[in-house]
């Protein structure tokens, strides 16, 4: 969960952002831009609302075993003296650790997350969904004076992004492009066009990047030729 101090939006806020609600001040969703932690905790609970929203499943009515899982993991009332199929969520603990994700466990309960395996998948996954697995320094190559950093986030159902954030912008006569060279620069795969000071690209599942673990970004021209320029921005080598 996001820590509880002053510094961040609500739990509860982030959690009605993530439904797609106009909650929260302006200065709420002005810091959620900014903030990677609040902007992660609502990908992570906005990835569970997705999953309730697009599932083609039959909604089911919960058995009793779970609400005796949300009261054991939220500190509610004793499994007893839950009812099995109560017609609204249970009231949360006061505590902020839970809250969000406490709600997303009772809508669970409900049977707005469907399907059994949804239910499990809900109250048992960790408060991330992706965990970042590699990290990259990037630093300027002969003729560059940019920097940046890239990261390799993996999801749980091993997805995998690598994320590249470079502080210097593309010529207006060229675009910038994305690769993973071997180390020793004899192969290499292109990744994506970057656009802006930052991008997500989401990562061929065969590729392995114990061989392909150098990131490199390229000034390409527009002259329709798919092969890197040999004009490179920024390179890292990815540690994991």
């Amino acid at each position: 969960m996001v820590p509880f101090d002053e510094f961040h939006v609500d739990d509860d806020v982030l959690a009605l952002l993530a439904l797609g609600e106009e909650a929260g001040t302006t200065a709420d969703r002005a810091h959620v831009q900014e903030c990677e932690l609040c902007a992660d905790e609502i990908a992570a609970l906005a990835d569970v609302v997705g999953l309730a929203r697009t599932a083609d499943t039959e909604l089911v009515t919960p058995g009793p075993q779970v609400w005796e899982r949300i009261a054991a993991e939220l500190d509610l009332a004793p499994a007893a003296d839950i009812p099995a199929t109560p017609p609204v969520v249970v009231p949360l603990a006061a505590r902020r650790r839970s809250r969000a994700w406490g709600w997303i466990a009772g809508a669970a309960a409900a049977g707005i997350i469907v399907g059994g395996a949804g239910v499990g998948w809900a109250l048992t996954r960790d408060d991330r969904t992706t965990s970042v697995v590699a990290t990259a320094t990037l630093e300027p190559l002969p003729g560059w004076s940019a920097q940046g950093t890239a990261k390799v986030e993996t999801s749980r159902d091993g997805t995998r992004v690598l994320v590249v954030d470079v502080d210097e912008k593309s010529d207006d006569d060229g675009f910038r492009e994305v690769w993973l060279l071997t180390p020793d620069v004899k192969g290499l795969v292109s990744i994506g066009t970057l656009d802006g000071s930052s991008g997500r690209f989401d990562l061929p599942a065969g590729l392995d990047l114990s061989q392909y673990s150098v990131v490199d970004v390229s000034q390409e021209p527009f002259d329709g030729n798919p092969a890197h320029s040999g004009d490179s921005i920024v390179r890292g080598a990815l540690q994991v």
